[in-house]
Protein backbone atom coordinates (compact mmCIF):
# COMPACT_ATOMS: atom_id res chain seq x y z
CA UNK A 1 0.00 0.00 0.00
CA UNK A 2 0.71 3.64 -0.81
CA UNK A 3 3.35 5.79 1.81
CA UNK A 4 0.46 7.97 1.93
CA UNK A 5 -2.07 4.66 3.73
CA UNK A 6 1.01 3.02 5.63
CA UNK A 7 1.69 6.98 7.39
CA UNK A 8 -1.90 6.98 8.64
CA UNK A 9 -2.11 3.61 10.62
CA UNK A 10 -2.01 5.09 13.94
CA UNK A 11 -5.05 7.31 12.87
CA UNK A 12 -7.45 6.23 16.15
CA UNK A 13 -11.30 5.73 15.13
CA UNK A 14 -12.23 6.90 18.92
CA UNK A 15 -11.02 10.71 18.11
CA UNK A 16 -12.16 10.70 14.46
CA UNK A 17 -15.80 9.58 15.67
CA UNK A 18 -15.83 11.69 18.98
CA UNK A 19 -19.58 13.24 17.53
CA UNK A 20 -20.94 9.36 17.43
CA UNK A 21 -21.73 9.35 21.18
CA UNK A 22 -23.43 12.56 21.04
CA UNK A 23 -25.60 11.56 17.95
CA UNK A 24 -26.38 8.26 19.60
CA UNK A 25 -27.59 9.69 22.57
CA UNK A 26 -29.65 12.39 20.47
CA UNK A 27 -31.45 9.48 18.48
CA UNK A 28 -31.64 7.85 21.82
CA UNK A 29 -34.12 10.66 22.75
CA UNK A 30 -35.96 11.04 19.59
CA UNK A 31 -36.77 7.75 19.43
CA UNK A 32 -37.84 7.13 23.02
CA UNK A 33 -39.90 10.14 22.47
CA UNK A 34 -41.93 9.11 19.39
CA UNK A 35 -45.11 7.23 20.21
CA UNK A 36 -44.76 4.27 18.64
CA UNK A 37 -46.17 0.30 19.44
CA UNK A 38 -43.48 -1.04 21.28
CA UNK A 39 -42.52 -3.83 19.53
CA UNK A 40 -42.13 -1.26 16.30
CA UNK A 41 -39.66 0.88 18.65
CA UNK A 42 -37.47 -2.16 20.33
CA UNK A 43 -36.94 -3.07 16.69
CA UNK A 44 -36.02 0.18 15.41
CA UNK A 45 -33.82 0.60 18.59
CA UNK A 46 -32.04 -2.66 17.93
CA UNK A 47 -31.08 -2.14 14.40
CA UNK A 48 -30.52 2.09 14.72
CA UNK A 49 -28.23 1.72 17.89
CA UNK A 50 -27.07 -1.62 18.23
CA UNK A 51 -23.61 -0.50 17.32
CA UNK A 52 -22.05 0.92 13.89
CA UNK A 53 -19.02 3.38 12.69
CA UNK A 54 -21.46 6.58 12.66
CA UNK A 55 -19.28 7.45 9.95
CA UNK A 56 -22.00 9.64 8.04
CA UNK A 57 -23.39 11.63 11.47
CA UNK A 58 -19.50 12.26 12.27
CA UNK A 59 -18.86 13.68 8.41
CA UNK A 60 -22.25 15.49 8.51
CA UNK A 61 -21.11 17.36 12.08
CA UNK A 62 -17.33 17.37 10.98
CA UNK A 63 -18.44 19.11 7.09
CA UNK A 64 -20.17 22.10 9.18
CA UNK A 65 -17.26 22.39 11.23
CA UNK A 66 -15.21 22.85 8.22
CA UNK A 67 -17.03 25.33 6.55
CA UNK A 68 -16.80 27.69 10.15
CA UNK A 69 -19.68 26.57 11.69
CA UNK A 70 -20.73 24.96 15.13
CA UNK A 71 -20.88 21.12 14.42
CA UNK A 72 -24.45 21.12 16.84
CA UNK A 73 -26.24 23.12 13.84
CA UNK A 74 -25.90 20.09 11.95
CA UNK A 75 -27.28 17.16 14.77
CA UNK A 76 -30.71 16.82 13.03
CA UNK A 77 -29.36 15.86 9.75
CA UNK A 78 -26.84 14.05 10.84
CA UNK A 79 -29.41 11.97 13.37
CA UNK A 80 -31.83 11.82 10.32
CA UNK A 81 -29.07 10.68 8.05
CA UNK A 82 -28.43 7.64 10.37
CA UNK A 83 -31.60 6.56 10.38
CA UNK A 84 -32.02 6.38 6.77
CA UNK A 85 -28.89 4.03 6.60
CA UNK A 86 -29.89 2.12 9.22
CA UNK A 87 -33.20 1.66 7.41
CA UNK A 88 -31.27 0.68 3.96
CA UNK A 89 -29.36 -2.09 6.13
CA UNK A 90 -32.64 -3.69 7.41
CA UNK A 91 -34.17 -3.75 3.80
CA UNK A 92 -30.51 -4.79 2.21
CA UNK A 93 -30.16 -7.81 4.73
CA UNK A 94 -33.84 -8.80 3.77
CA UNK A 95 -34.08 -12.62 2.34
CA UNK A 96 -35.17 -10.81 -1.06
CA UNK A 97 -32.65 -8.84 -1.16
CA UNK A 98 -28.92 -10.01 0.21
CA UNK A 99 -30.66 -12.84 2.75
CA UNK A 100 -27.81 -12.03 5.75
CA UNK A 101 -28.22 -13.52 8.92
CA UNK A 102 -25.29 -11.44 10.26
CA UNK A 103 -24.95 -6.98 10.76
CA UNK A 104 -22.48 -5.89 12.74
CA UNK A 105 -21.51 -8.96 15.01
CA UNK A 106 -25.57 -9.70 15.67
CA UNK A 107 -28.93 -11.43 13.80
CA UNK A 108 -29.81 -9.30 11.20
CA UNK A 109 -33.44 -7.44 12.40
CA UNK A 110 -35.50 -10.01 10.17
CA UNK A 111 -33.53 -13.00 12.10
CA UNK A 112 -33.72 -11.68 15.53
CA UNK A 113 -37.45 -10.86 15.15
CA UNK A 114 -39.45 -11.88 11.37
CA UNK A 115 -39.48 -10.45 8.10
CA UNK A 116 -42.83 -8.08 8.20
CA UNK A 117 -40.87 -6.51 11.72
CA UNK A 118 -38.33 -5.59 9.69
CA UNK A 119 -39.67 -4.28 6.71
CA UNK A 120 -42.08 -2.48 8.99
CA UNK A 121 -39.28 -1.06 11.30
CA UNK A 122 -36.89 0.12 7.62
CA UNK A 123 -40.03 2.01 6.42
CA UNK A 124 -40.63 4.01 10.04
CA UNK A 125 -36.96 4.98 10.54
CA UNK A 126 -37.10 5.97 6.60
CA UNK A 127 -39.87 8.22 7.59
CA UNK A 128 -38.34 9.32 11.07
CA UNK A 129 -35.83 10.65 8.99
CA UNK A 130 -37.75 13.16 7.55
CA UNK A 131 -40.08 13.39 10.38
CA UNK A 132 -36.68 14.30 12.43
CA UNK A 133 -35.72 17.06 9.93
CA UNK A 134 -38.91 19.03 9.87
CA UNK A 135 -39.46 19.07 13.45
CA UNK A 136 -36.16 19.57 15.07
CA UNK A 137 -35.15 22.62 12.05
CA UNK A 138 -38.42 23.53 11.43
CA UNK A 139 -40.65 24.82 8.65
CA UNK A 140 -37.81 26.97 7.17
CA UNK A 141 -35.79 27.33 4.33
CA UNK A 142 -33.41 25.45 5.34
CA UNK A 143 -35.40 22.46 6.52
CA UNK A 144 -37.03 22.38 2.70
CA UNK A 145 -33.42 22.54 1.41
CA UNK A 146 -32.10 19.52 3.59
CA UNK A 147 -35.13 17.54 3.06
CA UNK A 148 -34.36 18.21 -0.74
CA UNK A 149 -30.72 16.90 -0.27
CA UNK A 150 -31.42 13.54 1.71
CA UNK A 151 -34.75 12.87 -0.35
CA UNK A 152 -32.70 13.18 -3.94
CA UNK A 153 -29.53 11.21 -2.09
CA UNK A 154 -31.87 8.37 -0.57
CA UNK A 155 -33.52 8.00 -3.82
CA UNK A 156 -30.33 7.91 -5.60
CA UNK A 157 -29.13 4.84 -2.98
CA UNK A 158 -32.73 2.94 -3.58
CA UNK A 159 -31.26 3.32 -7.65
CA UNK A 160 -27.65 1.86 -6.65
CA UNK A 161 -29.30 -1.06 -5.01
CA UNK A 162 -31.28 -1.79 -8.04
CA UNK A 163 -28.25 -1.59 -10.66
CA UNK A 164 -26.37 -3.92 -7.57
CA UNK A 165 -29.12 -6.46 -7.12
CA UNK A 166 -31.56 -6.02 -10.42
CA UNK A 167 -29.60 -4.53 -13.18
CA UNK A 168 -30.35 -1.28 -15.56
CA UNK A 169 -27.12 0.12 -15.58
CA UNK A 170 -26.09 0.76 -19.44
CA UNK A 171 -25.24 -2.56 -20.98
CA UNK A 172 -22.75 -0.71 -23.43
CA UNK A 173 -20.42 0.37 -20.77
CA UNK A 174 -17.04 -1.14 -19.57
CA UNK A 175 -17.71 -2.92 -16.34
CA UNK A 176 -15.12 -0.63 -14.64
CA UNK A 177 -17.69 2.27 -14.85
CA UNK A 178 -20.29 0.17 -14.18
CA UNK A 179 -19.38 -0.52 -10.86
CA UNK A 180 -18.65 3.16 -10.48
CA UNK A 181 -22.09 3.61 -11.36
CA UNK A 182 -23.58 1.37 -8.46
CA UNK A 183 -21.16 2.10 -6.18
CA UNK A 184 -21.93 6.28 -6.76
CA UNK A 185 -25.42 5.68 -6.05
CA UNK A 186 -25.53 2.45 -3.59
CA UNK A 187 -23.19 4.30 -1.39
CA UNK A 188 -21.62 6.98 -2.32
CA UNK A 189 -24.67 8.96 -2.58
CA UNK A 190 -25.59 8.95 1.01
CA UNK A 191 -22.17 9.76 1.78
CA UNK A 192 -21.73 12.77 -0.39
CA UNK A 193 -25.19 14.16 1.34
CA UNK A 194 -23.68 13.85 4.70
CA UNK A 195 -21.25 16.23 3.42
CA UNK A 196 -23.25 18.64 2.05
CA UNK A 197 -25.91 18.73 4.41
CA UNK A 198 -23.31 19.49 7.00
CA UNK A 199 -21.65 22.15 5.10
CA UNK A 200 -24.82 24.10 4.67
CA UNK A 201 -26.16 23.73 7.93
CA UNK A 202 -22.62 25.81 8.47
CA UNK A 203 -23.80 28.10 6.70
CA UNK A 204 -21.28 27.37 3.38
CA UNK A 205 -20.49 29.77 0.42
CA UNK A 206 -20.34 28.26 -3.04
CA UNK A 207 -17.08 27.70 -2.80
CA UNK A 208 -16.87 25.65 0.42
CA UNK A 209 -19.82 24.09 -1.07
CA UNK A 210 -17.81 22.74 -3.56
CA UNK A 211 -14.84 22.07 -1.74
CA UNK A 212 -17.09 19.42 0.51
CA UNK A 213 -18.76 17.84 -2.37
CA UNK A 214 -15.56 17.19 -3.92
CA UNK A 215 -14.42 15.73 -0.60
CA UNK A 216 -17.49 13.47 0.58
CA UNK A 217 -17.43 12.04 -3.49
CA UNK A 218 -13.68 10.99 -3.25
CA UNK A 219 -14.44 9.97 0.19
CA UNK A 220 -17.93 7.90 -0.81
CA UNK A 221 -16.31 5.86 -3.67
CA UNK A 222 -12.67 5.19 -1.33
CA UNK A 223 -15.03 4.13 1.35
CA UNK A 224 -16.84 1.30 -0.72
CA UNK A 225 -13.81 0.36 -2.45
CA UNK A 226 -12.05 -0.52 0.72
CA UNK A 227 -15.19 -2.57 2.01
CA UNK A 228 -14.78 -4.78 -1.40
CA UNK A 229 -11.43 -5.09 -0.26
CA UNK A 230 -12.11 -5.87 3.67
CA UNK A 231 -14.97 -8.43 1.89
CA UNK A 232 -12.08 -10.62 0.43
CA UNK A 233 -9.46 -10.19 2.84
CA UNK A 234 -11.23 -10.07 6.26
CA UNK A 235 -13.01 -12.91 8.42
CA UNK A 236 -16.68 -12.95 9.01
CA UNK A 237 -15.52 -12.70 12.76
CA UNK A 238 -13.48 -9.72 11.47
CA UNK A 239 -15.85 -7.41 10.03
CA UNK A 240 -19.34 -8.65 12.01
CA UNK A 241 -20.98 -9.60 8.95
CA UNK A 242 -20.33 -12.16 6.03
CA UNK A 243 -17.02 -12.12 4.70
CA UNK A 244 -16.96 -13.10 0.67
CA UNK A 245 -20.36 -12.08 0.29
CA UNK A 246 -19.44 -10.17 -2.95
CA UNK A 247 -18.14 -12.88 -4.80
CA UNK A 248 -20.39 -15.27 -3.23
CA UNK A 249 -23.66 -13.75 -5.38
CA UNK A 250 -21.30 -12.96 -8.52
CA UNK A 251 -21.55 -9.07 -7.83
CA UNK A 252 -19.04 -6.50 -9.67
CA UNK A 253 -16.45 -5.24 -6.94
CA UNK A 254 -12.97 -3.32 -7.53
CA UNK A 255 -10.83 -6.33 -6.60
CA UNK A 256 -12.86 -8.55 -8.87
CA UNK A 257 -11.96 -6.70 -11.66
CA UNK A 258 -8.55 -4.73 -10.51
CA UNK A 259 -6.98 -7.21 -8.43
CA UNK A 260 -6.14 -6.15 -4.93
CA UNK A 261 -2.97 -3.88 -5.43
CA UNK A 262 -4.85 -2.26 -8.12
CA UNK A 263 -7.35 -1.40 -5.97
CA UNK A 264 -5.52 0.10 -3.06
CA UNK A 265 -3.62 1.86 -5.37
CA UNK A 266 -7.29 3.55 -6.41
CA UNK A 267 -7.85 3.80 -2.53
CA UNK A 268 -4.53 5.68 -2.23
CA UNK A 269 -5.28 8.27 -5.33
CA UNK A 270 -8.98 8.99 -3.64
CA UNK A 271 -7.33 9.41 -0.28
CA UNK A 272 -4.73 12.05 -1.99
CA UNK A 273 -7.40 13.95 -4.13
CA UNK A 274 -9.56 13.98 -0.90
CA UNK A 275 -7.01 16.33 1.01
CA UNK A 276 -6.28 18.01 -2.03
CA UNK A 277 -9.63 19.35 -2.52
CA UNK A 278 -9.95 20.88 1.39
CA UNK A 279 -7.55 23.01 0.58
CA UNK A 280 -9.28 26.07 0.83
CA UNK A 281 -10.44 25.33 3.95
CA UNK A 282 -8.03 25.67 5.76
CA UNK A 283 -7.68 24.81 9.32
CA UNK A 284 -11.27 24.36 9.90
CA UNK A 285 -11.21 20.92 7.83
CA UNK A 286 -8.36 19.26 10.07
CA UNK A 287 -10.53 16.32 11.56
CA UNK A 288 -11.90 15.54 7.77
CA UNK A 289 -8.66 15.27 7.04
CA UNK A 290 -8.26 12.54 9.74
CA UNK A 291 -11.46 11.13 8.87
CA UNK A 292 -10.35 10.57 5.29
CA UNK A 293 -7.45 9.04 6.32
CA UNK A 294 -8.83 6.38 9.01
CA UNK A 295 -11.25 5.36 6.21
CA UNK A 296 -8.80 4.64 4.18
CA UNK A 297 -7.22 2.47 6.65
CA UNK A 298 -9.93 1.19 8.62
CA UNK A 299 -9.77 -2.65 8.94
CA UNK A 300 -14.01 -3.05 9.82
Amino acid sequence: MSSVLSSTAGCEAATVADPAKAVEAYLTQYVAERALPTNLREAVRYALLGGGKRLRPTLAIRSCEAVGGDGTAAMAPAAAIELIHCFSLVHDDLPAMDDDDLRRGRPTLHRHTNDAMAILAGDAMMGLAFELITSRLGHTELAARITHELATATNDMIAGQVYDTLGGVDPAAEPIEKLQTIHRHKTGALICCCGRMGAICGGADDEQLNAITQYAEAVGLMFQIVDDLLDVTQTTEQLGKAANKDADHGKLTYPGLLGVERSREEVARLQGHAHQVLTPLGDHADKLHELCDYLAVRQK
